[in-house]
């Protein structure tokens, strides 16, 4: 087993740079404007631990002024209980996919990505591909700054991790874009690796853990993605 350190209190003091890291990301803004477009298509956004749907509501309006169907997930606020939420995130999956009768795609921040990576295992059809934002992919909170908290609630993180371990044996068919920082002062950035998925591919951005999801450098990787994923998949109903 690989050894990923787990974020200390200093590492979390890096997320004070948060002002910093955003002031940088407003320089390339006028950027945005060559965002590539979207058609419609469902996307479905899905917050971190201890956030909701406000959380990612920027990113929303900046997809669906792109032309992205980009939606929250509407399940209030994430706590954290991954068994318990899991089948309600497929449930939302299913019902956008039966609606627009088309594969959805899934970007998701943090334990957010957790969700999404596993409702796209769980259910490939209706997932078009999983785009993760400082997502630990191995350990689940084992190795970021939150593992004490959930150690107190109760949770055996090591057995948390042999299950990913374990789920992680049955790959993610559809692509995944894994988006992470090694300034991020939450999640261990060697965690947010994926080496199981077949059609991976990372981005190194230079962001904070809060700030990603509020960089514009961030929002254009994932309209880029949204937009390369479209125009390599032919058009077809969710099953």
């Amino acid at each position: 087993m690989q050894q990923i350190p787990i974020p200390s209190g200093w590492g979390l003091l890096r997320e004070a740079r948060i002002a910093l890291d955003l002031a940088a990301g407003l320089r390339h803004a006028p950027n945005l404007v060559r965002a590539p477009r979207g058609d419609r298509s469902p996307v479905l956004l899905l917050p971190g631990y201890a956030a909701g749907d406000t959380s990612m509501f920027l990113l929303r309006c900046f997809l669906r002024g792109l032309g992205w169907d980009a939606r929250g997930w509407g399940l209030g606020i994430n706590r954290g209980d991954a068994p318990a939420l899991l089948p309600r995130v497929v449930h939302v999956l299913e019902t956008m996919a039966a609606r627009s009768r088309r594969a959805v795609a899934l970007v998701g921040w943090s334990m957010g990505g957790f969700l999404a990576r596993e409702a796209a295992r769980d259910r490939p059809e209706l997932v078009s591909q999983v785009i993760t934002l400082g997502t630990p992919v191995i350990g689940g909170p084992k190795y970021t700054a939150v593992a004490e908290t959930f150690r107190r609630r109760g949770y055996d993180l090591d057995a948390i991790e042999a299950e990913c371990e374990a789920r992680a044996c049955r790959p993610i068919a559809a692509p995944v874009t894994a988006i992470y920082s090694r300034r991020d002062g939450v999640v261990a950035w060697q965690a947010c690796i994926d080496r199981t998925s077949r059609a991976a591919r990372h981005v190194e951005v230079h962001s904070t853990h809060a700030g990603l999801g509020f960089d514009p450098r961030v929002w254009r990787i994932v309209a880029e993605r949204l937009a390369t994923d479209e125009a390599e998949r032919p058009s077809s109903a969710a099953r």
